[in-house]
């Protein structure tokens, strides 16, 4: 009987020893399938938000080369304007120049036979032909037109007169000080040209046409022989507009 007993208290434990284990393994074995299927989970979702964000990145790149295409073409443009505005501008010199030779050949730079033609078609006119009803983009247009067009250069300098004293307020008023000077200029009427030069670049420093003035204050001092402020203009002209046309004329004038 103690033999069966004995034997019986050894089995037990044993068998309790070799249960443990199984038990033990059996639990961690579902939990590592949690983890497994949690971190599959969390892959998915990451892989997710990667492809979203790819899917994103790949939008804005598409849209930042369109950008990128809309901007070099409107700088071809707008290159294509600057250059055609330096051809114009490049013209006209070369035309004011060949009356100034011939003024001085001649004794005089302009016709006073051509006239502008009188707008019988409105109630009063001024002496210059404008009608004083004309809109503000009118009368700025014929008077360019004069210039241009025409080559009225004696009738223009009433009309841009005209304009400047019936539209005070014109965002065309510094456009029109410009002509003014540019024609009285070219009459070799020094003084009267640097009051219009003076007023573009005193009054609208936003005017293109600044420039181009500063430059022609200093070809009208170099004219008065005023030498020490012809050098101040051309290296105001430097200084303020490196990069530009007036920048390389004032730079040879320098020299």
């Amino acid at each position: 009987m103690k033999k069966t007993l004995i034997a019986i208290a050894i089995l037990v434990p044993g068998v309790s020893l070799a249960q443990a284990p199984v038990s033990s393994l059996s639990d961690s074995a579902g939990s590592l399938e949690q983890r497994l299927a949690t971190i599959e989970r969390m892959m998915e979702a990451r892989q997710g938000a990667q492809l979203e964000m790819l899917n994103q990145l790949n939008n804005l790149q598409q849209d930042v080369a369109e950008l990128r295409g809309i901007t070099e073409e409107h700088e071809y443009r707008l290159e294509q304007l600057l250059q055609r505005q330096r051809e114009i501008y490049q013209e006209i010199d070369r035309r004011f120049s060949q009356l100034n030779s011939q003024g001085n050949s001649s004794g005089s730079n302009f016709s006073t036979a051509q006239q502008v033609p009188v707008n019988t078609d409105s109630g009063s006119s001024s002496s210059n032909g404008y009608s004083s009803n004309l809109s503000e983009n009118d009368a700025y247009d014929r008077a360019i037109a004069l210039v241009l067009e025409d080559k009225r250069y004696d009738a223009a300098i009433p009309a841009f007169e005209q304009f400047v004293e019936q539209f005070p307020n014109s965002s065309y008023l510094p456009n029109a000080h410009y002509w003014l000077g540019q024609l009285q200029f070219a009459q070799q009427q020094y003084d009267a040209a640097k009051q219009h030069f003076e007023t573009v670049v005193k009054d609208f420093p936003e005017s293109n046409k600044r420039a181009d003035c500063i430059l022609k204050l200093g070809v009208i001092a170099s004219e008065q022989g005023k030498s020490a402020d012809a050098k101040q203009y051309y290296q105001q002209v430097v200084e303020e507009y490196p990069d530009s046309t007036e920048a390389n004329l004032a730079k040879q004038r320098l020299k």
